[in-house]
């Protein structure tokens, strides 16, 4: 079906289910954007096994949710991916297959420069995959410019540069991202191996989903993707297998609407052993959904 074939009671929720399985829930052509961050198949312990695959059987299941997901895109929508060097050649190869591929963006974590291997250089960024399904996709530079400080406006004060608008809202982001990841005492830090900062993923939403449209994530981990649309006035839904993130989704989204955190009903998602994937209702639009 198509999106307005459908109620939209699917929108402003995190279901706790395997994305693969759920999917059907979304009408076709729904989703302005898709941002995802998928298991990297690194053997990191999200209380289940999704990253701790063959490599065979990885790239297999991550073509089988691509197939599954890009038909609930709108025509003029976009999609990131956060992957890992050693599977975003195999990754881009099978999305430049089936869309246009924009940029390739490298999230420099900000590692300090301390310990690694001593076998090889050490690797201190994640890469990001943009990708988009026709010419005309939807992108606002303008939302996520970068202001230029005091001295550089100075040093552009001669007669030519007056009335130049770059100058005034700022400069179009590189393709080098230098963002911190989250520490232990970073304030929006949370109990998820993989926590994506906020100003990274409410960066990608500024740019790639129109104000009021709809995010699309198929491993909603902590939550941060739904806590960004919620901050700058996008829709959301998503999958989340384990319990216990669905739960740390729902407490933060409740911390932003200053309500207390839904209970959501019983999970039977393994529970990872510390670390959580969460996804969360807002007072009257979100809810968490636990369906296994």
């Amino acid at each position: 079906m198509k999106a307005d074939e459908t109620s939209t009671a699917w929108l402003d929720q995190v279901y706790c289910e395997d994305a693969l399985a759920g999917l059907s829930r979304i009408p076709d052509g729904a989703v302005d954007l898709i941002l995802t961050d998928p298991p990297y198949n690194l053997g990191k312990d999200y209380g289940n096994a999704s990253d701790q695959q063959t490599v065979e059987e990885f790239l297999q299941w991550t073509e089988r949710w691509i197939d599954a997901a890009l038909p609930k895109l709108k025509d003029n929508g976009s999609l990131y991916i956060f992957t890992t060097w050693r599977f975003s050649p195999e990754i881009f190869v099978m999305l430049k297959k089936r869309m246009t591929m924009m940029n390739e963006i490298i999230w420099d974590r900000r590692v300090p420069s301390m310990g690694g291997s001593v076998r090889s250089f050490s690797s201190v960024h994640d890469t990001v995959g943009f990708f988009v399904r026709r010419k005309d996709y939807y992108f606002d530079l303008d939302a996520v410019r970068i202001p230029y400080d005091a001295a550089t406006k100075k040093a552009r004060s001669r007669s030519i540069f007056i009335g130049a608008k770059w100058l005034e809202v700022g400069y179009n982001p590189k393709d080098l991202w230098s963002v911190s990841r989250l520490h232990r005492e970073h304030a929006e830090r949370v109990d998820h191996p993989t926590q994506k900062p906020l100003e990274i993923i409410e960066r990608m939403i500024k740019a790639s989903c129109p104000p009021g449209g709809v995010v699309l994530d198929l491993f909603m981990g902590s939550g941060t993707t739904a806590v960004a649309a919620r901050r700058t006035g996008r829709r959301f839904v998503g999958f989340e297998l384990n319990g216990e993130y669905c739960r740390i989704t729902a407490e933060r989204l409740a911390a932003l609407d200053g309500a207390p955190a839904p209970s959501p009903e019983p999970a039977t998602a393994p529970r990872a052993k510390p670390r959580a994937r969460a996804k969360a209702a807002a007072p009257d639009t979100t809810t968490i959904n636990s369906l296994e």
